[in-house]
């Protein structure tokens, strides 16, 4: 088979098994995981294959149209490069590895068929979205995913968390997609094709007239599907869907094809220096913000779903500063580490028996009931710390090196200021991110919390896909960095000794001040007893409240659950902590900004529709109705009636002839 061929199997093989696994879920339930894993299976397989031919070298294009549109052509087109050929790789790998794990986490689940299927379109529109050389196609598979990860977010849609945050997640990514639709018409309309190649070489060319404004209108879709500041909201909420369902859109779908499409067009967003300022502005404010609210998060999946709002802002830094390969290298790495982080903490969730016992301050004696979490998350955790030599902490430094030579201007692929918003937020939230991958793996597995009931061993797929993800998480980076420079434009990967230095230094401080931070409060918790308040020296402020909290905190089933006193996270933020557990009030200002307004006016035209619009239809039909019924009253049918009438009308008539004469 020809690369173009392998190429076109490799989106069609998940939506086939999406097809039959639908169809065949009620009648055929034995072929409902054969059609999950083995589809997904082969098409990475296939993105294998495609990547070894491609070899990092000239991209593959294939182009035919679709169909006469008398103006701007839409084609079906491959534009296969080096960047491509790999993400490829990552999100069949991802995927793959997910369904495996499905087969497992939700055994007993009986929408199960479905949850396979639609995972498989998932990865389906992903894949499109990846190789796809024209930017209508590739729209339809940006759209496939919203609506895919609103039926995966909504799976447990028995419970209103379920529900609001599927709704919530489809609605915010739409707000950034409607800007997002009009900026891709007005960059074919003024580059005359849809086609990817053409469109960049009509940058080259100097050939749009507003690339400010189109940058900033596709950078409102990239915002909203890649979760950046301000359309991240959606991302933490998303939580309440199945473990698998996250660590799917946080690795390798959703959330990545908004860094992707960036890369892809990145000339475009060179074009215009504003643009390249807001993007560095939008990825320093996600970094920093994210990671002081994983900081102050309790369930694992939250301070997980901030993370990688987080490390995406680190690839959004890294286009900032005009370098797609270090975003892409880091994009890959964290695909990674992040989806074993999910599926990791998804063994956790599935030793207590629940969803809903995510909650680290629970959390107690993890440490030998989940050795295969507990090691493998470990991995995962110093690879997001960014800790040599594992995988993150080269492509972070990727990205740190290219701010770094932005900054001081070693290069002008950006602004100088966009290189140095990057390089100190990046630099702060190296920091931070130490601090709070830290902060998770010490209350996961060495909490005070009360131990939830154990559940037993968890099934053999899901700790071996740990395992294989571990792989990747651990050395990755190491030999990405020396062997695929080729794969991301040429550009030398390897990490510096100035930033080397500095990220890990801090990375370091961010981890030690954290440990300490336990200590410290670990010793506070363990001197009086709960509820002798008065007993601390001077009352200690963090214990209070932890306290406070405690004798507020719901128990579930015999067992009462109160936050771990231990908690760093309280010590180290202070004040801070309770705006940063509720992402800083931001989901408020949306309600007052936009929410409130929109209920207003939709009560606003309610009362008008019901009290103006209604009130004049019922008097416009009240006077015929008043009418009709005077007429009907007069038929009577009586003839000496209607007989007495024509005399009276006659005498009338008279009367006035003669009063008309009269005066005459």
């Amino acid at each position: 088979m020809t690369t173009t061929t392998l190429a076109v199997l490799v989106p069609v093989l998940p939506f086939l098994g999406a097809a039959a696994g639908l169809l065949l879920g009620r009648s055929a339930p034995g072929f409902v995981r054969p059609l999950a894993v083995l589809p997904t299976l082969a098409a990475l397989v296939l993105a294998v294959l495609v990547a070894a031919r491609q070899g990092g070298g000239r991209a593959v294009d294939a182009v035919t149209e679709l169909t006469p549109t008398g103006s701007v052509p839409v084609e079906l087109a491959l534009h296969i490069d080096g960047f491509a050929a790999l993400v490829a790789v990552l999100v069949g790998c991802v995927a793959t590895c997910v369904q495996i794990y499905s087969t497992g986490y939700l055994r007993d689940d009986p929408r199960y068929p479905s949850y396979a299927a639609l995972v498989s379109l998932f990865t389906s529109a992903m894949f499109l979205v990846v190789y796809s050389g024209d930017l209508m196609v590739l729209l339809v598979g940006w759209e496939i995913m919203g609506i895919c990860s609103y039926f995966l977010v909504g799976h447990y849609w028995e419970t209103p968390e379920a529900r609001a945050a599927s709704l919530k997640a489809f609605l915010v990514t739409k707000l950034g997609d409607v800007p997002f639709l009009i900026g891709l018409l007005a960059l074919a309309t003024e580059a005359g094709s849809f086609r990817i190649t053409e469109i960049l070489g009509a940058v080259a060319s100097g050939s749009l007239d507003h690339p400010t404004l189109i940058a900033l209108l596709l950078l409102a879709g990239v915002a909203g599907k890649s979760a950046q500041f301000p359309l991240h909201t959606w991302l933490p909420d998303a939580m309440a869907g199945p473990t698998p369902v996250s660590a799917l859109i946080h690795a390798a779908t959703m959330v990545a094809a908004g860094v992707y499409f960036v890369a892809r067009v990145l000339p475009l967003f060179q074009a215009s220096r504003a643009a390249m300022v807001v993007l560095a502005v939008m990825a320093a404010v996600t970094m920093l913000g994210s990671a002081l609210a994983a900081l102050a998060q309790d369930d694992i999946k939250r301070v997980l779903a901030y993370s990688t709002i987080g490390q995406l802002g680190y690839m959004t830094g890294a286009l900032a500063t005009g370098d797609r390969g270090a975003a892409v290298f880091h994009l890959l790495t964290h695909g990674a580490f992040k989806a074993l982080l999910f599926l990791a903490a998804g063994v956790i969730i599935h030793a207590a028996g629940t969803n809903s016992l995510a909650a680290m301050s629970r959390m107690r004696g993890l440490r030998d009931r989940v050795p295969d979490a507990y090691w493998t998350m470990t991995v995962a955790l110093l690879a997001l710390a960014a800790i040599p030599p594992f995988s993150g902490f080269f492509s972070k430094e990727s990205v740190l090196v290219v701010a770094e030579h932005v900054a001081t201007g070693h290069t002008e692929d950006a602004p100088g200021a966009a290189g140095w918003t990057v390089l100190l937020a990046g630099l702060v939230t190296a920091l931070l991110t130490a601090a709070y991958a830290t902060r998770l793996w010490l209350l996961a597995f060495r909490g005070r919390g009360a131990e939830a009931p154990d559940h037993g061993r968890q099934p053999v797929v899901m700790n071996a896909v740990l395992w294989v993800l571990a792989i990747p998480s651990l050395a990755l980076g190491g030999l990405a960095f020396r062997l695929l420079p080729d794969w991301f434009d040429g550009h030398d990967l390897t990490p510096t000794l100035t930033t080397s230095v500095l990220g890990t230094g801090v990375a370091l401080v961010g981890g030690i001040v954290t440990y300490a931070a336990w200590r410290h409060t670990t010793a506070l918790a363990a001197r009086p007893p709960l509820g002798a308040v008065a007993a601390h020296p001077e009352g200690d402020a963090a214990l209070v409240e932890a306290e406070a909290i405690a004798s507020h905190e719901p128990a579930y089933g015999d067992i009462a659950y109160a936050p771990d006193p231990s908690d760093p996270g309280r010590l180290l933020l202070g004040p801070l902590h309770r705006h940063a557990a509720v992402g800083f009030h931001l989901d408020a200002v949306y309600t007052t900004l936009f929410v409130r307004p929109v209920m207003a006016g939709a009560s606003l035209v309610r009362f008008l529709d019901r009290e103006v619009v209604d009130t004049y239809v019922r008097g416009a039909g009240t006077l015929p109705r008043v009418l009709g019924t005077a007429v009907r009253r007069a038929q009577t049918g009586n003839v000496q009636t209607y007989v007495s009438a024509l005399l009276a009308g006659t005498v009338v008539l008279a009367v006035a002839a003669v009063l008309v004469a009269t005066g005459a």
